[in-house]
Order: structure tokens, then C-alpha cells, then sequence
């Protein structure tokens, strides 16, 4: 089996504990594996593969829930738990969709599928000794209706992807651990930590070969961003946003300017 193929495969497992381990395991031995990058592979049923709960339901019935009352510490970490579920499957999904890019664009998304799965797996330990799990809230499916909207667009999925539905937790990422330290829930504030360090590396992924693919094209990717969000509907970012974090993922002064010009939602 290809690099691409076990890719394609392990976005279809459906258990959430057995896609982390394999994610994990892909990346490990992404080094063994033949990469044919101008394999253009047939999309099965069934992707992405997902377990019978959480039930999914519209953005606006998952509740917003505060963590200082158990329940509602439970169900916030659940929230991000299922976001770092469907991160493992858009970048599994990055990794064998798309073809003709450089092989160092493949290893990169690996390298996220990874990462995800390991805060997928820390957050849902942490959920069990909270006495709640993966699945027993609802949860809404955003980021996977963008990753479905570009499926046929490999510059749009780089642009509104990584660079603008995950880079909305480098901003949300301070405010929440503040919340949950007041809670006094240093576990998950360590969590957390481990989470937006490597969602930098992340944004970095997706800002690098979204230039590169603009630098191919012959396209600006300021002025290309701002009609992606457009044509695809992505959300409008609300400031404040960490500028440091974005800078470091490498968001230039002319992209964070454009980003305090876009309106609201």
C-alpha cells in the first residue's frame, strides 16, 4: 500500500482511539511507504470515517458552556477534543486528496495528522478522569463543511483551512486557558499549551504552501484571500487575534492588516 492509500484508509476508520493510533503509526513509517504523488485515487464512501456519536448537529444548538460548573468543564473540553478529531481527518484528508505536489507537502500534512491525533488523545484522557468522554455531547461538523467545499481546490483548502478556521485558535487558545486556569484545571491548561505550540507549526504549514502554490499560480495571496472568503462563505475572524502566534506561523504585517479589515460576522 502507498503513503497515499494508508492515508485514505486511516481517514475512514471510524474508532476514534484506533484513527489516532494509526495516524500516529502513518507518520512513524511515512519513510517506508511509496509515494506516487500523481495517483489520482478514487474517493469510497464513508470519508470521513467517524464513530455513531458525538451526534452532530447545527453550529448554533451546541450550547455554550462555562468551565466553572463540571459539567459544563466537560463539555468545553469535549468541544475541542472533537475539533482535534476533525483536524486528523482534514489533513489525512490533504494527504491523499490532492495530487502533483512536492513530496514534502505530504510528510507535512502526516506530521499534522499526527500531532492531532496525540491532542485528541491527551484531551480525551483528560475528559475520562473528568468522568465524561468523547462522544457524550453534541458537536457541530465547520470544520469538516470547509474541507468539503475545497475539496476540488487545493489553493482554497490551504487558504481557509489551516490558515483561517485552525489559526482561529491561536487567537481563542489564551483567553480559554485563563478561563480554565480560574477553574482550576491546570491539566487542561497544559493541555492546551502542547496544543497551541503545535498548531503554530500548523498555521506555518498551511500559510507555506498556500505562498507556494500563489507563487506557481502567479497569484497574489493577499488579494487571492479575501475572494476565497468570499466565493467560499469561510467565517469573517473577529479581533483580538494573537498577533504573535500568527506571526510566528507566518502571517505577514500585510495579511494581519487585511484581517482587521475584514467585517464581521
Amino acid at each position: 500500500m502507498s503513503l497515499r492509500e494508508a492515508a485514505l484508509q486511516v481517514l475512514c476508520t471510524a474508532d476514534p482511539s484506533v484513527k489516532a493510533s494509526a495516524a500516529r503509526e502513518l507518520f512513524a513509517q511515512a519513510d517506508t511507504l511509496a509515494l506516487d504523488v500523481h495517483a489520482a485515487l478514487a474517493e469510497p464512501p464513508g470519508v470521513p470515517g467517524r464513530p455513531e456519536r458525538p451526534r452532530l448537529v447545527a453550529p448554533k444548538e451546541v450550547p455554550t458552556r462555562s468551565p466553572f460548573t463540571p459539567e459544563g468543564r466537560s463539555a468545553l473540553l469535549h468541544s475541542i477534543a472533537h475539533i482535534e478529531f476533525n483536524a486528523i481527518n482534514l489533513a489525512l484528508d490533504a494527504v491523499w486528496r490532492f495530487t502533483g505536489m512536492p513530496a514534502g507537502f505530504y510528510r507535512d500534512w502526516l506530521q499534522v495528522a499526527s500531532e492531532e491525533a496525540l491532542h485528541f488523545t491527551l484531551l480525551r484522557e483528560h475528559l475520562r478522569s473528568l468522568g465524561a468522554d468523547y462522544g457524550d455531547f453534541d458537536a457541530h461538523d465547520g470544520l469538516w463543511l470547509m474541507t468539503q467545499r475545497t475539496s476540488h481546490d487545493i489553493v482554497a483548502r490551504m487558504a481557509l483551512v489551516p490558515r483561517t478556521l485552525e489559526a482561529r485558535g491561536l487567537d481563542a487558545t489564551p483567553p480559554l486557558q485563563a478561563k480554565l486556569a480560574r477553574a482550576g484545571d491546570a491539566r487542561a491548561v497544559e493541555i492546551l499549551d502542547v496544543i497551541l505550540r503545535d498548531e503554530v507549526g500548523h498555521v506555518a504549514i498551511g500559510n507555506r504552501w498556500y505562498r507556494w502554490l500563489c507563487e506557481r499560480d502567479g497569484l497574489d495571496p493577499v488579494r487571492l484571500y479575501g475572494e476565497l472568503v468570499r466565493r467560499y462563505q469561510a467565517p469573517r475572524l473577529r479581533p483580538p487575534f494573537n498577533e504573535g502566534a500568527r506571526r510566528a506561523a507566518g502571517f505577514t504585517d500585510a495579511e494581519l492588516a487585511f484581517l482587521h479589515q475584514i467585517p464581521p460576522e
